[in-house]
């Protein structure tokens, strides 16, 4: 992976360039349960939101857990606004290299929950 750009914070996170982002890490970050409920989430909201907005029925470190996957997976893409680590989906690269696959997957999450 190579090195995001510093943030204002002087603080920066390595996440995949998108030719690095590959199909296999991104299937295995949605075939969690958690992880697709964040990435459900940063889907309906279509902005940033902070880690704090997530409600998840699991521990802190758990959840750094989750958000660590999805970005290093290149799924999300993590900044540091102040204090605040921001959360946002980057559709646009992951619809470049897997054209239909986020909208998909999201698509499918929404009709097993309305089985639910």
């Amino acid at each position: 992976m190579t090195p995001a750009a510093t943030t204002a914070s002087g603080r920066d996170l390595p996440h995949p360039e998108r030719a690095e982002i590959r199909l296999e890490s991104v299937l295995h970050a949605l075939s969690d349960p958690m992880r697709l409920q964040i990435v459900r989430e940063l889907a309906a909201e279509d902005r940033e939101l902070s880690c704090s907005d997530f409600v998840l029925p699991v521990t802190k470190s758990t959840s750094t857990h989750h958000f660590r996957v999805l970005r290093e997976s290149g799924v999300v893409r993590q900044v540091y606004r102040g204090t605040a680590k921001l959360n946002g989906l980057r559709s646009d690269d992951l619809d470049a290299l897997f054209p239909g696959l986020l909208d998909r997957i999201l698509a499918a999450a929404d009709r097993q929950a309305e089985r639910a």
